[in-house]
């Protein structure tokens, strides 16, 4: 990573933030699942692939009041997510650790009321990844593939919790599967066209009860966001499920 971030904000300024010049870099998914944690003032969240922090910081600027501890294998991105709370002056309640989700998270962290969770998009099985080593951590699965980082969520949150990813729409099914094998029944899930991805939202049941609520369109036919996609990337509205 080059020893000089770029300075970028998002929710219209609410966030402020460093990340790398070159690699991965963050984009309106993290924004996206940042909106659809149905958090509240004094529960934790858990962010796993935190990166630069996007996603927490995203959450805490929302909810006042709620705690958020950030999971992230790259020790770099992860030194800059510390900055980056810093800087929002969240540190005391917006945290990062560097982890390696191949491995059991570490005990003392608890359980929590939300996971949230933007896992690598490829399987590297198929994957062409990025000559950039960061960016390719980011986007191709590693140590840790879907079903790992799945496990590795539904296992930190409390039982009445819920984890919250986002991924690509095409890994939708294995998502769902991967969620069922696990106990974790309860899902719903929303599309976001025309950015083939999906939210999606499991809680804990014994059967699969598998719901879609209804998509959030996030580009008018000329390119320009809806209404709805700019409060949410802009205002930092709470996407509905």
């Amino acid at each position: 990573m080059e020893t000089a971030p770029t300075k970028d904000a998002l929710l219209g300024g609410r966030v402020r933030l460093l990340q790398p010049r070159r690699g991965y870099r963050v984009a309106v998914d993290a924004v996206l699942l940042a909106a659809a944690i149905d958090a509240a003032a004094g529960e934790r969240v858990l962010d796993l692939g935190a990166g630069v922090g996007s996603v927490g910081l995203c959450l805490a600027a929302r909810i006042s009041g709620c705690t958020i501890v950030g999971i992230e294998l790259q020790p770099d991105l992860a030194a800059l997510a510390q900055r980056n709370a810093r800087i929002n002056s969240m540190d005391d309640r917006v945290q990062t650790i560097v982890h390696d989700l191949a491995q059991p998270l570490p005990e003392a962290l608890g359980l929590f009321d939300h996971v949230a969770t933007n896992p690598p998009y490829l399987a590297a099985a198929v994957a062409d990844p990025s000559p950039d080593a960061s960016k390719a951590l980011a986007t191709v699965e590693s140590s840790a593939d879907l079903a790992r980082w799945l496990a590795a969520a539904t296992a930190a949150a409390k039982p009445a919790g819920s984890v919250t990813a986002i991924h690509r729409s095409d890994r939708l099914e294995e998502m769902v599967g991967h969620f069922e094998r696990l106990g974790w029944g309860d899902i719903v899930f929303k599309r976001l066209p025309p950015a083939a991805r999906v939210l999606v939202r499991a809680r804990r049941a014994a059967a699969l009860d598998r719901r879609e609520a209804p998509s959030l369109v996030l580009h008018r036919p000329d390119g320009r966001y809806t209404d709805e996609a700019e409060a949410i990337l802009r205002h930092a509205a709470p996407i509905a499920f």
